[in-house]
């Protein structure tokens, strides 16, 4: 594959799209000053509109890296410290006492993975979910100590930025951030994308029913703009990746060492790391390496029936992202991350996750069915009638469990497929029982044992 010939990168996207039958993409490559980017497909099937390379796609939470860079912009300011409690900046945040800036970048602070959905019957602002749901009491692990991702974490973000700028985050991102980019600011939920810039829909593939439905609209309250709201193009992606790389700092919206500590892994002494997600993690970037010692950041973001994906290497001034309009582009990437790998380009998931996925099949631990929860979602692992383990939660499609060798597992769906996502069981240092899990980086404690 030629890293900056278009009509290659075309055809091999259109290539992976037909494989894994998503409807529509794009993809951009950078490398030193030069960008390439390609686009394939509809925005809708049945719509025919195509994608053309200002669509917006709904880009999940490579929201947060964004959110990040902006909160260290009001860092660099002076406006904001990283390792100070921030009760001070936000009195609502009842956890602020303990919790810091820097905690919350790099999901560390112990907030619960999910935002608990406001009540549609009343006005909810960030500030108020805030005071109403981040509570010492809602803290799933003491701050500092673990590596737990949390959307939740980044509202508080999201709310803390409102109270140190006077504007709603969508306006400091967009004045802060996003305009001085070149970047036309685009969300999923409340406003709809300037005029004259489409937005993609989402698509959900159905393996066992081999169906491809249309996802209408995005489930995702408003209150969550900072953690997911944003939409936009795998070359916007790519210009963001800019900030970060050789040379490419200079006179832009974050300065050389705020950058650089977006790119810096924050999380050696933490008990248990981004297992399943990544091999580390800076101020808003994960960390990536590749085998070799050589390290890449970035961050993938998926909501109903969209997959997208951001990778650059700050060393050697390259970068590429991936957006898809269907919940198959994880396969899409993975497939893809393998060709651009070959070619020098910064990809894949991590050595770390690719290793859970491909430990030996193991028997289950003897103590893992049982109950566990993270915040209000709860995780029941039970075996079925068939003798097969489940991961299941209220709400969300039970999946298959296969154990692996060093207490790893992954998760697919029950009607077949590739692995979805790779986790581990925990154990307590004392006792050798489990008493935790991890999935795709989200901990949760263990509550109760037993088969469901």
């Amino acid at each position: 594959m030629s890293i900056l010939d278009a009509a290659v990168l075309r055809q091999e996207l259109g290539r992976l799209c037909e494989r894994h039958r998503v409807p529509g993409a794009q993809l951009a490559v950078r490398r030193a000053d030069t960008t390439v980017a390609v686009e394939y497909g509809v925005r809708s099937l049945g719509g025919g509109d195509p994608v053309t390379a200002g669509t917006a796609f709904p880009v999940g939470s490579v929201t947060k890296a964004f959110t990040a860079a902006l909160a260290l912009v009001l860092v660099e300011d002076g406006d904001l410290a990283l390792d100070e409690p921030l009760a001070a900046h936000l009195p609502e945040f009842g956890a602020g006492e303990k919790v810091t800036l820097r905690q919350l970048l790099t999901h560390t602070a112990g907030l619960a993975s999910a935002v608990v959905e406001p009540d549609p019957e009343v006005r909810c602002t960030r500030s108020r979910w805030v005071r109403e749901h981040t509570g010492e009491r809602d803290l799933v692990h003491a701050p500092g100590t673990a590596f737990s991702y949390s959307n939740a974490g980044y509202v508080v973000v999201g709310a803390l930025v409102e109270a140190v700028t006077g504007m709603d985050w969508r306006e400091a991102v967009g004045a802060i951030l996003l305009d001085p980019l070149g970047i036309a600011p685009s969300f999923v939920t409340g406003l709809p994308a300037r005029p004259g810039r489409p937005a993609a829909a989402g698509h959900t593939v159905r393996h066992g029913r081999n169906r491809i439905v249309v996802v209408p609209e995005q489930a995702l309250h408003p209150v969550e703009d900072p953690d997911g709201g944003l939409q936009a193009s795998a070359a916007d992606l790519v210009a963001f990746a800019g900030l970060f790389l050789d040379g490419a700092v200079a006179g832009g919206p974050l300065g050389e060492a705020a950058a650089a500590a977006m790119c810096c892994d924050q999380l050696d002494d933490v008990r248990a790391g981004p297992a399943g997600m990544a091999d580390g993690w800076g101020l808003g970037l994960a960390r990536y390496t590749d085998g070799g010692g050589r390290d890449r950041f970035g961050h993938d973001g998926t909501l109903d029936g969209v997959s997208c994906h951001l990778r650059l290497d700050p060393a050697d001034g390259t970068a590429v992202a991936l957006t898809a309009n269907a919940n198959t582009g994880q396969q899409l990437w993975d497939e893809l991350s393998e060709r651009l790998a070959a070619v020098g380009l910064p990809a894949g998931n991590g050595t770390g996750t690719a290793a859970l996925y491909a430990a030996a099949e193991a028997p289950s631990p003897p103590d893992c069915r049982g109950t566990y929860a993270n915040g209000p979602t709860v995780l029941t692992v039970q075996q079925a009638a068939d003798g097969l383990l489940r991961l299941a939660s209220e709400g969300s499609p039970a999946y298959a469990l296969t154990c692996r060798t060093g207490d790893a597992f992954s998760l697919h769906d029950i009607d077949g497929g590739p692995p979805l996502f790779a986790g581990r069981f925990l154990r307590d240092a004392d006792t050798g029982r489990t008493d935790g899990l991890q999935f795709s980086g989200r901990l949760a404690r263990r509550v109760r044992q037993g088969n469901g």
